[in-house]
């Protein structure tokens, strides 16, 4: 059950390191640039759902913010969850 926790944090520290790029190139780099293309395909499906809901507030896009809060509170609750097992 160890290698399993392991696994979860890794991935979930991951998407967070990937989310957390993301935005940082978003300032720098061209939309169309590769890199920002391929970071993108992996984000923007898991940020849609919350610009949805959460709409930008005078050009400031808090829906990665809401989504490094979300992945971090997913994370420790499926860390608990694995460890009561």
């Amino acid at each position: 059950m160890g290698f399993l926790i392991v696994l979860v944090d890794t991935l979930f520290r991951v998407l967070t390191l990937i989310v957390f790029v993301d935005v940082l190139l978003s300032f720098f780099m061209s939309p169309y640039h590769p890199i920002r293309q391929n970071l993108d395909r992996i984000v923007e499906p898991m940020l849609a759902p919350i610009r949805r809901v959460v709409p930008p507030v005078s050009m400031i896009d808090f829906s990665p913010m809401v989504l490094l809060i979300l992945l971090q509170i997913l994370r420790v609750l499926i860390i608990s969850v694995l460890r009561a097992f």
